[in-house]
């Protein structure tokens, strides 16, 4: 009886060891992560500032942030909360929150360019290496280990 229990455990105990990653298998994963790119638009008529240079800068870092919340939602993901209300089998009110959450570091600026007469577009890139940092802080900061 204890040779048939053993038998069946046998199994289990082994595949339990096969889920940990060597260090082989992270450099592999790492070298799949490519080069990411986030965009960012701001329009310049809609900036506070009391000349018009002004609200250009302001545009300008407008859609940098833009830019980068763009790349936030590429690597950490996008939280998104609905509440959708029907009466009589009609929809009355159809809501949704989106909200992203974490660290943006070696972001390179691309450009930064006027698109059309009153927008500005940020190209922003983080390369493989940054996305793959970015990604262990976040596990170790959760207390998963990479």
């Amino acid at each position: 009886m204890r040779k048939i229990i053993l038998t069946l455990l046998l199994p289990i105990f082994i595949s339990g060891c096969a889920g940990v990653p060597k260090p082989a298998d992270l450099f592999y994963i790492e070298s799949q992560i490519p080069t990411i790119t986030g965009v960012g638009f701001a329009v310049v008529s809609s900036q506070p500032g009391r000349i018009p240079a002004q609200k250009v800068l302001m545009a300008m870092r407008a859609s940098k942030m833009a830019a980068m919340r763009d790349l936030a939602e590429q690597v950490h993901g996008l939280k998104i909360e609905g509440n959708t209300t029907v009466v009589d089998m009609m929809v009355q009110n159809d809501t949704f929150r989106s909200q992203v959450k974490g660290t943006i570091r070696n972001a390179r600026t691309v450009r930064i360019s006027p698109t059309g007469e009153d927008t500005y577009e940020t190209v922003l890139e983080l390369d493989s290496k940054s996305v793959w940092d970015l990604l262990k802080r976040a596990r170790s900061s959760r207390g998963l280990r990479s």
